[in-house]
């Protein structure tokens, strides 16, 4: 089939997060967008987050390539961000998504380029950490949302979207003295949570000290303990407060403002990220877009740090 080219300044491609190109083609980019259409389905009434990424790319063209105060340059030009499209995921069918996750994940990584992943619920996480764990070893994560998602699980339950994080470490693709989980509030299903928690040595930062003790000295301990060492930061949208993001499966009131779920984004600016994570937007329980939008503009403060990570962050 004969090529147009001057078809391809006339017309566009496939929506793309924050514009960028669509390609599988890794040679170039520093960064590469992955989205994980998954849920596992099994929220008792809630069920939507398979439809995240395409809502968020759908909301990333309200973001602006130039932020003339903090960064008055196009991050996504400069790590040559591409985006590969979605996964092949049927939803609910756990684990087949999670080895097509971590099938697609191994090929970015092993290419030296730093995944951009939007979800889909939470238990994505884990087959991404499996990859990255294949090159990167024990990993450190800053896990920012309402809940540790490190549940007790019983047989024929052992994947969901509360339980990526005692697999994690259980299949030791962790180091748990440097993860972190912040902002963590509200109820839960399971009793003595923070106990089970800490017995696998984890870290939690409740929203409670969070306040208490300011954003700046938390951010002063993340980088005391984890500079040096390869950072994910897997950033869930319930950790903002749901009157600034709705659509998503489990709410949980008095979270995380947006300015300052984007103030802990921009102050991991020095930390060796090596994956960006952010899930559970469901825009079946959106309000115009909120939490989408909300998700695009932290994808695009987290790409700006990658930046700076790479030096690739002087003006012109």
């Amino acid at each position: 089939m004969a090529h147009h080219p001057q078809l391809d300044a006339l017309c566009t491609g496939p929506l793309t997060l924050l514009g960028a190109p669509f390609s599988r083609d890794l040679a170039q980019a520093r960064a590469a967008v992955l989205g994980l259409p998954f849920d596992c389905g099994t929220h008792l009434f809630r069920v939507g987050a398979r439809q995240g990424p395409s809502a968020i790319r759908e909301q990333s063209r309200l973001v602006r390539p130039f932020n003339p105060e903090r960064s008055d340059y196009n991050p996504m030009q400069r790590l040559g961000l591409i985006d590969c499209g979605d996964v092949r995921v049927i939803p609910s069918r756990i684990l087949e998504a999670f080895a097509a996750i971590e099938a697609a994940m191994r090929v970015i990584v092993s290419a030296g380029v730093v995944p951009i992943t939007m979800g889909g619920d939470g238990s994505v996480s884990l087959p991404q950490m499996r990859a990255l764990h294949a090159t990167h070893g024990p990993l450190a994560v800053i896990h920012i949302d309402s809940h540790t998602d490190t549940m007790r699980f019983t047989a024929g339950d052992e994947y969901n979207a509360g339980t990526q994080f005692t697999h994690a470490a259980l299949e030791k693709l962790v180091d748990p003295s440097r993860v972190y989980h912040i902002g963590v509030r509200g109820s839960t299903y399971q009793q003595g949570g923070f106990t089970y928690v800490r017995e696998f040595g984890y870290q939690v930062i409740t929203f409670t000290e969070l306040m208490q003790r300011g954003i700046a000295s938390v951010l002063e301990q993340l980088h005391a303990a984890l500079r040096g060492h390869p950072v994910v930061l897997c950033f869930d949208m319930d950790a903002f407060d749901p009157a600034c993001a709705p659509g998503v499966a489990t709410p949980s009131w008095g979270g995380l403002s947006a300015r300052e779920g984007l103030d802990i984004v921009r102050g991991l600016a020095g930390l060796d990220l090596v994956a960006v994570d952010v899930n559970t937007v469901s825009p079946a329980h959106d309000h115009q877009g909120m939490t989408a939008s909300l998700a695009a503009h932290v994808l695009y403060e987290a790409l700006v740090v990658l930046c700076q990570r790479f030096g690739l962050d002087q003006a012109d």
